[in-house]
């Protein structure tokens, strides 16, 4: 069964949290499709995962890549799936995709001080819900770290 987490920034940005969720699932094994909500933000995520930090390697691809089929990770601005992942992350109030249920998770990212980010997460949610997927919510504690909430 498809699990949905939905992953709620308010202290923080997409930048800082993406690099080590996708190094976590990148030791896991797991293939990751990372669905932004323009071909620009792909791009400019793509730079970013080359240099947030100095000493480290995420290797990754974008959709546009001949060999996108073969990244472990690879960024994304529709719903396409070019590597076959079994993991999606969703930034930039994208949506779910209407494949949704072929994935093992996904992973909505979503900042809580935009309002339309908000409001794509409160929808993601019931839809999720209404399609039976299991749902975690999580949020940071004042030191930073991800939280579990019920």
């Amino acid at each position: 069964m498809t699990e949905v987490l939905f992953y709620h920034l308010q202290d923080t940005t997409i930048e800082k949290v993406l690099p080590p969720l996708l190094e976590k699932s990148y030791e896991r094994g797991w293939r990751v499709a990372v669905q932004t909500g323009s071909e620009e933000r792909a791009e400019s995520l793509d730079s970013h995962l080359w240099t947030y930090r100095e000493n480290s390697f995420l290797p990754h691809g974008t959709w546009r890549e001949a060999d996108a089929g073969e990244q472990p990770i690879v960024l994304v601005p529709s719903d396409d799936n070019p590597n076959k992942a079994t993991v999606r992350f969703i930034v930039d109030a994208a949506g779910l995709p209407k494949d949704c249920a072929t994935y093992e998770r996904v992973v909505l990212v979503f900042d809580g001080n935009d309002d339309d980010a908000l409001a794509a997460a409160r929808a993601a949610w019931l839809d999720s819900k209404s399609r039976g997927f299991a749902q975690t919510y999580w949020q940071t504690d004042e030191r930073g770290k991800w939280q579990k909430r019920e």
